[in-house]
């Protein structure tokens, strides 16, 4: 295995990107804050060198890490945490995951399926009319596309019977074939049957959520994308909830990315090098070490002048990889990757050999990580406290060759014995683990890929903004007021609170509870309150356009009264 770390790169020829765009071969002078450039520019038609001196900094971490940090998220509205009582009689739809729930071998003791069934049987037991949307394709279960056989297979899966209905939407009007009844859960046609879906078309998504008072989206591993079933019905449904599954997906993604122990070591695999370059650049801010495996691999060795045959190097990715080579340089960062593989001969496809990286011979492929280079992998992990896999170690040209896999399964089961955090993404790898039932207690499994991908690139995730604001705090009513079951009197947009205040001094049988975005103001009123003893009056620093319902709906008391004091009128109830 070749580890790339701190000075190692000191004295190296390398060719990287000026600041002006331009190639450049770098000389690493013994003094890491200087470089010697040989820049190429174009003078008449030619590429000319022209050599300058500049002095080399250490910003880049901070530059990749405060330009491109991922957002934090937004504290949203979960089923979990929202009152049972006010379900009962409600009509709620549920966006559930067809992945999970339409596998053809369910295994009913996972995590993500045992939350995506409590999800619909406790909104059924609340007494919810539970209407299920989904789309599903011949991936998911091919002998179950009718809608009738998938309600059947659900049925089967929930132990209640869940009833099918077709529609169709025909001149914006989407006509479901019977009413739903009372205590009932449908399913509804196959949303992928429906190009407004994927559009998503408003008019469509209206007529999805007519008569819906709950939205629930329990169908994490589709929040990257701009669905009318999860983003589109938002807009016309009440109250947007995240469901069980989809609270978890994001608990373990938060847990994923959070830099909470040392060392952290990130193992990435697959391919498509160039379209995730600046979700590397993230994971290397986060990370003390990357190793590259699969397709990935051949992309830094090809950074870094090693042989990589032309047909392993993807187009487009060399610049990407320059960027993650300097980064690991700047921020001593440690980059490792295979240094033999198991290869397949294209006259021979069971024929497998053993080849290091630099001497594969021409007619073979790589399809597998080798043994060597697993066991320096192992010998690195042995140290690390935080571990991320993300990506397979074998190569897209076969399915069949799972050797590295399984070795790497038994290094991370022997791992979470020693109090590893250690998180696995992505289809094949939660399978590969799912395989040895017995180690899955052991992992935080995200099986969709793109979700995290996509997230650390910096890129919203439209799913889950489409969901009701949370307010992200317990609030204790017992502290905040001498008695929590007096009927409340809400401002919203308090300011000053001088309002607030005179009513709460002159209207003791009433509580008062002034919301304002303005935290400098809000601690002011407080303090004020606190000196005054005006026990009866409170006041929170929010924007209560997203956090008024979480806020209201936890008061023990009545809510008698709002009054809105705002410059200009954007709050909507």
């Amino acid at each position: 295995m070749n580890l790339l770390h701190g000075t190692r790169f000191l004295n190296i020829p390398c060719i990287f990107s000026s600041p002006d765009n331009h190639p450049l071969l770098v000389q690493f002078n013994s003094n890491p804050y200087y470089c010697n450039y040989s820049g190429f520019q174009k003078h008449q038609g030619s590429w000319a060198e022209v050599k300058y001196y500049k002095k080399c900094t250490s910003h880049y971490k901070a530059k990749i890490c405060n330009g491109r940090e991922v957002d934090a998220f937004p504290d949203v509205q979960t089923l979990r945490k929202f009152p049972y009582d006010e379900i009962f009689g409600k009509v709620v739809m549920v966006r559930f995951d067809s992945n999970i729930l339409l596998k053809k071998e369910l295994d009913m003791k996972t995590q993500s399926v045992i939350n995506s069934v409590s999800t619909i049987k406790y909104l059924y037991e609340a007494g919810a009319k539970v209407i299920l949307v989904s789309s599903w394709s011949v991936k998911s279960n091919a002998e179950k596309l009718e809608v009738e056989s998938v309600a059947d297979f659900l049925s089967s899966a929930l132990q209640v019977k869940v009833g099918p209905r077709k529609c169709h939407f025909e001149s914006t009007k989407l006509k479901v074939e019977k009413e739903i009844e009372n205590s009932e859960i449908v399913l509804l046609e196959n949303l992928s049957e429906f190009k407004e879906e994927l559009s998503n078309c408003s008019k469509f998504a209206k007529q999805l959520a007519k008569g819906v008072d709950i939205f629930v989206n329990d169908a994490f591993s589709q929040s990257h994308r701009i669905l009318a079933s999860t983003v589109g019905v938002s807009r016309f449904c009440s109250t947007c909830l995240a469901g069980f599954h989809f609270e978890e997906g994001i608990s373990q993604l938060k847990k994923a990315i959070d830099i909470d122990r040392k060392p952290y070591i990130g193992i990435i695999g697959g391919g498509n090098f160039r379209d995730k370059t600046a979700a590397l650049e993230v994971l290397a801010c986060k990370c003390d070490g990357l190793i590259f495996i699969g397709n990935m691999a051949f992309q830094i060795m090809n950074a870094l002048g090693l042989p990589a045959r032309s047909e392993f190097v993807e187009h487009g990715a060399f610049e990407g990889a320059l960027n993650i080579v300097e980064f690991a340089r700047v921020n001593k960062v440690g980059i490792m990757f295979p240094k033999d593989f198991w290869c397949m001969n294209d006259y021979s496809p069971k024929q497998l050999e053993l080849f290091p990286y630099s001497d594969i011979p021409d007619g073979w492929v790589p399809v597998d990580i080798g043994p060597n280079s697993l066991k320096e992998i192992n010998t690195l992990l042995s140290k690390c406290r935080k571990l991320l896999w993300i990506g397979p170690p074998n190569f897209k040209l076969t399915n069949q060759h799972t050797y590295g896999e399984s070795n790497l399964v038994l290094m991370l089961h022997k791992l979470s014995q020693q109090n590893c955090d250690i998180t696995v993404i992505g289809k094949r790898a939660c399978r590969e683990i799912a395989n040895k039932s017995n180690f899955v207690s052991g992992f935080n499994m995200i099986e969709s890929g793109s979700v995290v991908w996509e997230f650390l690139k910096g890129r919203k995730l439209p799913g889950l903004l489409a969901l009701d604001r949370a307010y992200p705090f317990e609030i204790d009513w017992n502290v905040a007021y001498r008695d929590p079951t007096q009927p409340l009197v809400v401002d919203i947009g308090s300011g000053n609170g001088l309002f607030l205040l005179a009513m709460a001094q002159r209207r003791k049988e009433l509580n008062f509870l002034g919301l304002e975005i303005n935290e400098k103001l809000v601690k002011r009123c407080l303090n004020y309150a606190h000196q005054s003893d005006i026990n009866n009056s409170h006041f929170i620093s929010t924007n209560a356009t997203s956090t008024f319902r979480p806020i209201v709906s936890s008061y023990p008391g009545q809510l008698i009264c709002v009054s809105i004091q705002v410059t200009y009128f954007c709050f909507f109830m």
